[in-house]
């Protein structure tokens, strides 16, 4: 998960891979966001990101030209992001039925993983709790440093107004501060 290594990811359900995929960006979120790619339109677009982690969550389900361009962006870029490919089932399956490109699972041969060994759904539920908990930890301290700032402001007279007549009409309904000295 830490280094930048390109895996791929077998068995399981898509939530327990997109966890496995979330906690890798957990390691290169200072680099990128996590991109999730689900359609082959999507696939030039995610790659051309230089850092951050691109999520797959069933490379079988993109067309083998899709696949391709992973396998050369893997063979040449020395910036990319770090790669997670997903596949819903087993390799061997895959492979028989001609959804997997040989030279992208020769790509990935160094790095797989498969989410249905013994003592790794397990693992994963407690990766999902964790992140959950650490994920909860950061709204509740962005909400303690809003509250701090807001007494700052008007422990210098300084008063912070919700504005409802400044609403988008095209975006959800959200109200813009109002700030107003005394």
């Amino acid at each position: 998960m830490t280094n930048r290594a390109s895996v791929l990811l077998s068995g399981g359900t898509e939530d327990e891979r997109r966890t496995w995929a979330a906690a890798s960006a957990r390691h290169f979120a200072h680099e990128g966001p996590l991109v999730e790619v689900r359609q082959s339109s999507q696939v030039v677009d995610a790659l051309r990101q230089r850092r951050g982690v691109v999520f797959i969550p069933d490379v079988a389900r993109l067309d083998f030209p899709s696949q391709g361009l992973i396998v050369r962006c893997l063979q040449t870029q020395e910036e990319r992001p770090k790669i997670v490919v997903g596949l819903s089932g087993s390799i061997e399956p895959a492979r028989a039925k001609g959804s997997l490109r040989e030279d992208l699972l020769y790509r990935l041969h160094l790095a797989q993983v498969d989410l249905t060994a013994e003592g790794m759904r397990e693992v994963l539920a407690q990766r999902r709790a964790q992140l959950a908990a650490e994920e909860a930890a950061r709204k509740a301290e962005a909400e303690r440093l809003a509250a701090e700032k807001a007494a700052q402001l008007k422990a210098s007279g300084i008063t912070v107004k919700s504005s409802s007549r400044m609403r988008s009409k095209v975006l959800p309904r959200a109200t813009a501060p109002k700030v107003t000295r005394r």
